[in-house]
Formats: C-alpha cells, structure tokens, sequence
C-alpha cells in the first residue's frame, strides 16, 4: 500500500500565496483588509506583511524561472520542499522578487546548459550547492 504524497503547495511558498491570493483579487484588496489579518496571513507563510504584499502583486507564476532553472538542473521540487523546505521556500521567494526574468527565460530558451545564469541569478549558489547533492529523484543516494 503506497503512502500519499503531501501535496506540493504544503512545501511550495508560491502555491501557499496563490492560495491566500484567491481569496483576494489582487494585492490592494489584500492590503485593504486590515493590517491585523495581513500580519497574520504572513506569519502563517514566514514572511513579513510587506513581503506578502510584494509578492501577492508579483502573482502566482513569479517562481517560474526557478522551477525551469531546477528542471535544467535535474532538481525535483518537491524531493527539496519534503527535505528543506525552508530552502525551497527562500529561493521561491527571491525568485520571485528578481528583476531578470525575461534574461532566464531567455537563457532557457537558448541553451540550458550555458552557465552564463551564474552571473546574474540570486539563487545561483543555492542551486548549484544543491546540485551538488545526492538525490533519490536522481537515483543518486
């Protein structure tokens, strides 16, 4: 008998916001429901209500240069958000928050395997540390 998955938006600092953003149309009506209910919504996730309000305007797919850079990279999310999900969470949210989106996902584009996203990237050196790790995704452990 298999055990269930946890489900990713547990371990997922985007998905936890997107879920807390459905309630809300968009980053002012989060704002206008008091300062009380948004120091709370941020405290369930680890973030500061000025993160949360930052991040609730980026939207729900701000991440996705992260999630393509770890498929480039053979990382598996949800492998990292089970065993340091506070590691998957930080580069979510400074993902999240970089201004070079349209330059990754060019990069992307172009060639996976150019490291030219080293000079540019804030989560260049989480990444590669966790690059450097054995995975069971990976069938490296």
């Amino acid at each position: 008998m298999s055990t269930p998955l946890t489900p990713l938006w547990k371990f997922s600092l985007i998905a936890a916001i997107s879920r807390l953003r459905q309630q809300w149309k968009d980053a002012a009506e989060l704002r206008n429901c008091g300062e009380e209910a948004v120091e709370q919504m941020a405290h369930e996730v680890g973030l500061t209500a000025l993160e949360l309000c930052q991040l609730a305007s980026k939207g729900a797919h701000a991440a996705d240069p992260l999630v393509h850079r770890m498929k480039a990279l053979d990382l598996e999310a949800r492998e990292i958000g089970k065993l340091e999900p506070m590691v998957l969470r930080d580069m979510e949210r400074v993902c999240s928050m970089c201004e070079s989106h349209s330059r990754c996902f060019r990069d992307l584009a172009r060639n996976v395997n150019d490291p030219i996203w080293k000079r540019y990237c804030p989560n260049a050196a989480t990444l590669e540390s966790l690059d450097a790790l054995p995975w069971a995704s990976r069938l490296e452990i």
